[in-house]
């Protein structure tokens, strides 16, 4: 069996991308398209053939020589997707200017095709849009990701609730499995720093937490932030490491007392694609035994951590009651300790979570 990963605009280790390349490559053959902005040559190495796109990003080009750049970008892996010899299409995200054409050809080929959905397509592309431009851009990419997954054989989605919500909307039914952000490591906690980490090495928009993290300083807790240094938090006192190996931010993070997940991605605050979602940086604190505190209006996130009680619920814009749940938490602490040694597991990628993966791809 030979499988085409399309990573797009991936980079080659992406976690949640060269996890489907690992695991599948375990007993079929795999050809692995990813990004880079670098001279690569391909390569095969065991059961993988790597083939590296080239692209650079120009963040400051206008929309128009934005589409034209990625327009030629498309044409170079949708032509992989043309002449390559494979059983099934893997697409771990659509091409921006055509996006249903690789599905068409799969199709066209009689290939089986996998779309691993890792956003909520329909907000995210495009996301900074607003008023009239949102809702055209929201109404024709509904109709595109419709024809998208219809095309598909077999769905991949981040949770449950992104899936169900997509399911209602386009009143479809098809195979899919949930596959989360799952952590790579298990790491064993062995010291306590009473302190509030932030894991990430892009900005988010903590404009609602920084009051409660200032009160939380005032109490006695420190404020770090793993993985970056930004302008952003200069008015905050915080410590700060540079990037870390995937290893090296664990341990890290296992000795932080609380991990943040709370933070607007964009300026409106239902967009389902921080709703209905899973970061890394979830699963990967609970992996390092460290709660979590999350915004309330994570839907995915807040009800697991309600139910396991592995961490703290908070509505950002009530600082008083946030910071009074999350010292209760502190003045239990022990008690969500054990809680998350025993559901540790659920978050991590186990043998069996991978085997579960490759049958539900191959068979």
């Amino acid at each position: 069996m030979t499988i085409l990963i399309i990573g797009y605009m991936h980079p080659k280790y992406d976690k949640r991308v060269y996890r489907t390349v690992k695991a599948l490559s375990k007993e079929n053959k795999v050809i692995y398209q990813y990004w880079t902005d670098k001279d690569e040559e391909e390569y095969i190495e065991e059961n993988i053939k790597y083939l590296p796109i080239k692209y650079k990003k120009n963040i400051q080009a206008s929309p128009i020589i934005k589409l034209k750049n990625r327009r030629k970008l498309d044409k170079k892996i949708l032509k992989i997707i043309q002449a390559y010899d494979y059983d099934i299409l893997y697409m771990h995200h659509f091409f921006a200017s055509m996006p249903i054409e690789p599905f068409r050809i799969a199709k066209k080929r009689k290939k089986k095709i996998i779309y691993d959905i890792h956003e909520y397509h329909p907000e995210n592309f495009l996301n900074n849009l607003s008023g009239i431009k949102k809702q055209i851009k929201e109404k024709t990419l509904w109709k595109i990701f419709e024809k998208q997954l219809k095309l598909s054989d077999k769905l991949i989605f981040v949770s449950e609730e992104m899936q169900k919500d997509v399911y209602k909307k386009l009143n479809i039914n098809k195979d899919y499995l949930i596959l989360k952000n799952y952590a790579e490591i298990s790491v064993e906690s062995k010291e306590k720093k009473k302190e509030l980490s932030f894991v990430g090495k892009v900005n988010r928009n903590l404009d609602d937490e920084k009051e409660i993290i200032k009160v939380l300083i005032n109490k006695g807790f420190k404020f770090r932030i793993i993985g970056m240094d930004s302008e952003y938090f200069k008015n905050i006192g915080h410590e700060y490491t540079s990037f870390l190996p995937y290893d090296k931010m664990m341990e890290e993070l296992s000795k932080s007392m609380f991990s943040l997940i709370s933070f607007n991605t964009v300026k409106n605050k239902s967009y389902k694609n921080d709703l209905f979602s899973l970061p890394n940086k979830y699963y990967d604190s609970i992996a390092a035994e460290t709660p979590v505190i999350v915004k309330n209006t994570f839907i995915s996130m807040a009800k697991e951590v309600e139910k396991l009680k592995i961490g703290v619920v908070i509505n950002p814009k009530n600082v008083d009651e946030s910071v009074g749940k999350i010292l209760e938490a502190y003045n239990n602490y022990d008690e969500l300790l054990n809680n998350i040694k025993k559901h540790k597991e659920k978050f991590i990628w186990t043998e069996d979570k991978e085997k579960e993966f490759i049958a539900f791809i191959i068979n």
